[in-house]
């Protein structure tokens, strides 16, 4: 039996999470579940899968959910950074997914990996802000840090399992990263300045959240998984290329020397990867229709549109300026999509934002993880002068 904590339980990747546990009752239990503000829906999923730790981190939301489960006393409930960091370093579980959305998942995912555990890594973020200083809290706690990306997890497959960390030992060339193209895809340069939330929100491909929704429309997504993939494979990002395929059906492929391409399909279904990271080595049903590629009948595959979708080059610029211009670059990022859901941002000026808030913020050596936090803050504060000043 194999415990599990999941942080950022009531997003898209925590429920297909527990829907892929529901499947295997015998195989793996629940040790402690996490949610932002959701204490309704947190309560929910506490009644049916009875974890022992239950953390909200809102400080209100956790006394509404200690109130809805005031008839559950097993179920402990802490709050806060330090609950989030609690759970996920605890020992009664093995495995923890790292799904909680954003710069705020840093901390907690950090703290499984001190921890030595197996992190399934779903938040991006954490490598984009901090790169190397997570690469090598992995090596030095011996952690086994598996990819849940779609993208980064098909290129996992693909690759010897004792090789991941030297691709090149393996004969391996190219890493061939997937995109979606997202909503906008097809939409003229002018017409990127009228789109409005719900339709940035609406993927033609896959459920995910608001804030990953729009970075697919923006292609900032495939900007923040090129830097993961950079870092997760130890390569760079000459040796990344970004195949734009609207089908979403091959997740990623990996170019061999031989001349060989290797590459993961499947149905753009996030509990695929979820099942691989949770069972690895084996493999095990996810719930998941089979892949009718008859259905199908073509694959297509066009060049990523900078002119339009500026964000994929800034986030290459970002990894090549090294440093804190990563964490800048995600912390920017995270102020405009807010700005832009809120109804105070043109969708067209979330990369202005960016390349301004990059422009105006230093970026200093990341010799520590206080160093990244330092300037993620800053960051925020320059990004919500820029988003202030566009309005005016």
């Amino acid at each position: 039996m194999r415990s599990i904590t999941i942080l950022g339980a009531t997003g898209s990747i925590g429920l297909s999470t527990l829907d892929v546990i529901r499947r295997h009752p015998g195989r793996f239990s629940v040790y402690a579940l996490t949610a932002a503000t959701k204490a309704k829906e947190l309560a929910d999923l506490c009644r049916e899968f009875r974890p022992k730790v239950a953390v909200m981190s809102d400080a209100s939301a956790a006394q509404e959910l200690a109130g809805l489960l005031s008839d559950c006393p097993d179920i402990q409930i802490l709050e806060g950074d330090r609950g989030l960091s609690a759970v996920a370093a605890a020992g009664e579980a093995c495995t923890v997914m790292a799904a909680i959305v954003g710069a705020a998942g840093l901390a907690p995912t950090l703290a499984a990996v001190r921890a030595g555990k197996r992190v399934l890594l779903a938040n991006k973020e954490a490598l984009v802000m901090s790169g190397r200083l997570f690469m090598d809290a992995v090596s030095d706690s011996g952690a086994e840090l598996l990819p849940i990306d779609s993208e980064h997890n098909a290129i996992f497959q693909c690759m010897p399992a004792d090789k991941i960390r030297d691709p090149a030992a393996a004969g391996i060339t190219r890493i061939l990263l997937t995109a979606s193209g997202g909503p906008f895809r097809t939409l003229a340069a002018e017409e990127l300045r009228t789109v409005t939330p719900e339709q940035a929100c609406a993927h033609p491909n896959w459920s995910m959240g608001q804030k990953i929704s729009v970075d697919s429309a923006t292609l900032m997504n495939k900007g923040l998984e090129l830097i993961e993939a950079c870092w997760l494979f130890n390569t760079t990002p000459d040796r990344v290329e970004v195949h734009v395929h609207p089908e979403s059906i091959i997740h990623s492929m990996v170019e061999y020397a031989d001349g060989s391409v290797l590459a993961q399909l499947g149905s753009p279904d996030m509990r695929t990867p979820i099942a691989n990271g949770l069972a690895w080595p084996e493999r095990i049903e996810a719930g998941v229709a089979p892949l009718d590629l008859f259905a199908i009948g073509k694959f297509h595959f066009e060049r990523p549109d900078l002119q339009r979708f500026p964000c994929l080059r800034l986030a290459a610029d970002a990894f090549a300026s090294g440093g804190t211009a990563p964490a800048v670059l995600n912390a920017a990022n995270e102020e405009a999509v807010a700005a832009f859901l809120d109804g105070r941002l043109c969708f067209a000026d979330i990369p202005v934002i960016i390349e301004r808030t990059l422009a105006a913020t230093p970026v200093v050596t990341a010799t520590d993880f206080e160093t990244i936090f330092a300037k993620d803050a800053e960051a925020r504060d320059c990004a919500r002068e820029q988003i202030r000043l566009l309005a005016v």
